[in-house]
């Protein structure tokens, strides 16, 4: 059916109302007997409902809306036409495929069965035959996915799965083929799964059994032997998923292989950083290595590792490191997500690899170079063609000991900042027994007024710069030179502080450009400075950084003497200092919070986290310190503390709200890389110098990594904290926690592929919001239409024009035009008549 006058004519045209005139045949064909029907006038979008000598009037006197190419509003279903459907958002096919498309996933997949094209036999056979006799529904192939889906989605065990498959299996009609057992379905789907690669290591983390030395049976440098004492297990095992063929599947899907070229195509671009692209740091590969940024489709990663005890048992010190991949290629709203989170590396406990990190990193990284220096050949099936796939590493994401782990950079010690290095040195604290860094004034521009204080601060003027800040090419000159020998039993030879490996990303061609290689955790540092403000208002045991140590430390510097410990009568009184709550005030902030109500999912419950007998908090995570700083903080503290220390600290909250924005204005990150200098300077006046410690140090650096690596929401480790807490929860063997993991994300990983392929089914790894389908009119009671008056309408298409923000710019333009037809109007007059203009559409 031709609806090209749709487009190419207007009212008063022959083709036009013959266009009409088939259009209203077809709407009274189709409308059931209804009496008024949506009108698709220009003026009512459909959103009117008239009789039908209304719409022929509203037609034949407003144009035919132009965008409504597709008549679902009137009978016609959404596979009968495309005629005229818009391609502008990546994530419209998603809603749009209802069949199954069985062959084209088994054309995908076809390649990966070329040494074995016997398997493929058998599963073009399956995806042929009929679930039972008669049945032209569901083929064997099509149920085992369908069935095997809803196991994933909803986390059934694989006996519960069998169990389920017995039952169902004797619901059918007897001659049918469902599997009876999870083994026979595991079976099935195997074939079209992407292998994981087990790599023996020394079980004292020297080496990997691989390449060379795949044929050895003891580890050339301490002997161990590779094997347990029973021939034939391994004493441990690196378990690796080749990062190559998982990106040649993902291109190999339509939608998926549009996404990954969102940063070009979808990105919104106006100076502002909301994505990766957004930063100097991509901007500046791109500048350097023009032959890569060329490809649009070229990959850049983030990689982020962590340890993570399998168990639930907290007794249990064993330690499985896996090492996780996030494409930027992405949207924000998609780069996180669990379906795109890629696991290459799980390396097996139970003891930490810590320094010999880079020994397990081996496969990952060979992988890596082969993507940058040579490129695979993939198959694109958005653009159905085939192009030379490239990929580069631009940042890792970890928790601080993981940085030093990473970096080769010692953490811990007199100098355990990896940014300013050797230019920072921390002053040890007898009583407290503890590194502390109080040269926070050392940021301030030269001329700051706090240079020259001494009795608010350590009792000295401070005039040093702030440290240098080594570039990357200069911190391989220092490395480059620098040979270790992996192994537990080599620990003892490293060095106590600076490098002391070169590490295995510096291989890497480009990993010398790089103006950020390791990022910080912000989630782990917002929490350290949560825990250490808290401690020290509620004076929580354990957690404080005040006490009598702190206070013997106050006194062997000479400051504060107000503040110094006082002998009576064989007891030791300490004066109360500024940050000091009373009784009545600590209930009065505790109280505070525990009557905080927050809609659900929003926090934890905080009413549970509040002890209101011993009036301190217990058993804050993460999350909830993140809540704490960012919401409920500054309100809990604004009635009992003294006014300069409350601001300091609420500052201090506003400079963590500010860095999780989702859109940073360039001039307000210079505003905060100052501010918080200064706000630590103030805390620094206010709390003793125990409180200073390397997690309060690193807030310094935080804005200078948004500047040039882009939102912190890229790069914080929440998303990958929650991907840990679902690979616990694929142990089900406590003996082969690995093995369980590995062998439960192979099979998410096929039904993961297929489920692209297949309609209605639930797709894992992307979690639908609660409120999915109410844009589409699906209430949560019921489905209910109502016909809207005409003013009522108006009403609410002015109000959405008014207060949405794709408009504005139009509605600037319009004000401007208005001025300019008349110059001699006053300014409410044009903004009437703004108005009235705006409201027809």
């Amino acid at each position: 059916m031709d609806r090209s006058w749709i487009r190419n004519s207007k009212p008063g045209d022959r083709e036009y109302d013959a266009g009409v005139r088939q259009f209203i045949n077809f709407a009274v064909k189709n409308s059931e007997g209804r009496e008024k029907l949506p009108c698709p006038c220009h003026k009512c979008h459909n959103l009117l409902h008239k009789r039908v000598d209304e719409i022929l009037n509203h037609l034949t006197k407003f144009a035919f809306d132009n965008t409504y190419t597709c008549w679902i509003w009137h009978g016609e279903k959404m596979d009968e036409t495309h005629v005229g459907k818009p391609k502008n958002s990546v994530f419209e096919e998603e809603n749009v495929v209802e069949g199954d498309n069985l062959e084209d996933m088994l054309r995908v997949a076809q390649d990966e069965f070329n040494d074995d094209p016997s398997k493929f036999e058998r599963l073009l056979s399956d995806s042929e035959k009929p679930l039972y006799p008669g049945c032209k529904k569901y083929s064997r192939l099509k149920a085992i996915l369908k069935l095997y889906n809803l196991k994933a989605a909803n986390g059934l065990s694989d006996k519960g799965f069998g169990d389920f498959l017995e039952v169902f299996k004797d619901m059918l009609p007897e001659e049918n083929v469902l599997p009876k057992r999870t083994y026979e379905a595991k079976k099935t789907l195997s074939t079209m799964g992407l292998r994981y690669e087990k790599i023996h290591a020394c079980p004292n983390d020297c080496m990997l059994y691989w390449k060379e030395h795949e044929s050895l049976s003891n580890c050339p440098v301490c002997n161990a032997s590779r094997y347990k004492k029973k021939e034939g297990v391994p004493a441990k095992v690196l378990w690796y998923f080749p990062i190559i063929p998982r990106f040649k599947r993902l291109f190999s899907n339509s939608g998926d292989a549009e996404k990954l070229t969102w940063h070009v195509n979808g990105r919104k671009k106006d100076g502002k950083l909301r994505h990766p692209a957004d930063s100097p740091q991509w901007r500046f590969i791109d500048a350097i290595y023009r032959d890569f940024s060329k490809e649009e489709r070229n990959l850049r990663l983030a990689l982020s590792t962590d340890g993570m005890n399998p168990f639930g048992s907290l007794s249990s010190t064993h330690s499985t490191w896996p090492v996780i991949l996030v494409t930027y290629n992405l949207p924000p709203s998609l780069y996180m997500k669990r379906k795109y989170m890629m696991l290459s590396l799980l390396i097996s406990g139970p003891k930490q690899p810590g320094n010999d990190i880079c020994v397990y990193l081996a496969p990952l990284i060979a992988d890596l170079k082969k993507l940058w220096e040579q490129g695979v050949e993939v198959f694109d099936a958005h653009r159905n063609e085939t192009f030379m796939l490239r990929a580069m590493l631009f940042c890792t994401i970890q928790d601080f000991p993981a940085y030093g782990n990473l970096s080769g950079y010692t953490v811990y010690g007199e100098s355990p900042c990896p940014i300013c290095e050797d230019g920072l040195k921390g002053k040890w604290l007898t009583a407290s027994k503890k590194n502390v860094f109080l040269d926070n004034r050392r940021f301030l521009p030269d001329d700051h007024p706090y240079r020259k204080r001494k009795r608010s601060f350590n009792g000295e003027q401070e005039f040093r710069g702030r440290p240098k800040v080594l570039t990357s090419e200069e911190v391989f000159k220092k490395v480059e030179h620098i040979h270790t020998t992996f192994g537990k039993k080599n620990k003892a030879s490293l060095p106590k502080q600076g490098y002391k490996k070169c590490s295995i990303f510096w291989s890497l061609p480009y990993w010398r450009h790089l103006f950020v290689r390791h990022c910080l955790d912000v989630m782990h540092i917002e929490k350290n400075v949560c825990d250490s403000l808290v401690g020290t208002l509620l004076n929580i045991n354990g957690k404080t950084k005040d006490g009598q140590n702190a206070r013997d430390d106050l006194k062997e510097m000479g400051i504060r003497n107000e503040l110094h410990p006082v002998k009576k009568n064989d007891k030791t009184y300490l004066p109360p200092a500024c940050y000091t709550l009373s009784r009545r005030e600590k209930k009065e902030f505790c109280e505070s919070l525990a009557g905080v109500k927050v809609p659900e999912g929003f926090s934890s419950n905080f009413s549970k986290l509040v002890n209101m007998e011993t009036l301190k908090l217990v058993g804050l995570k993460s999350h909830d310190c993140h809540v704490l700083m960012q919401h409920l903080l500054p309100i809990a503290i604004r009635s009992i503390l003294p006014k300069n220390v409350r601001c300091a600290i609420i500052r201090l909250c506003s400079f963590f709200h500010f860095i999780y924005s989702k859109v940073i204005d360039l001039k307000v990150l210079k505003f905060w890389e100052r501010e918080i200098v200064v706000i630590l300077c103030e805390l620094e006046m206010f709390f003793p110098p125990s409180f200073f410690d390397v997690m309060i140090h690193l807030t310094v650096h935080l804005v200078r990594e948004v500047r040039f690596c882009g939102p912190v929401h890229g790069r914080n480790q929440y998303a990958f904290e929650r991907q840990m807490k679902t690979y616990k929860g694929y142990v089900k063997n406590p003996f082969r926690p690995e093995a369980c993991i590995a062998e439960r994300l192979f099979y998410e990983e096929v039904i993961g592929f297929s489920t692209e392929y297949l309609g209605k089914s639930l797709t894992i790894g992307l979690p639908l919001s609660r409120h999915s389908g109410r844009m589409e009119g699906q209430g949560t009671i019921g489905h209910r239409i109502r016909d809207l008056k005409y003013e009522e309408w108006h009403m609410a298409h002015t109000y959405i024009l008014f207060n949405e923000d794709e408009v504005a710019p139009y509605a600037d333009q319009h004000i401007a035009y208005l001025r300019k037809q008349h110059r001699k109007a006053s300014q409410k007059s044009i903004l009437d008549e703004h108005t009235n203009h705006l409201a027809l559409g």
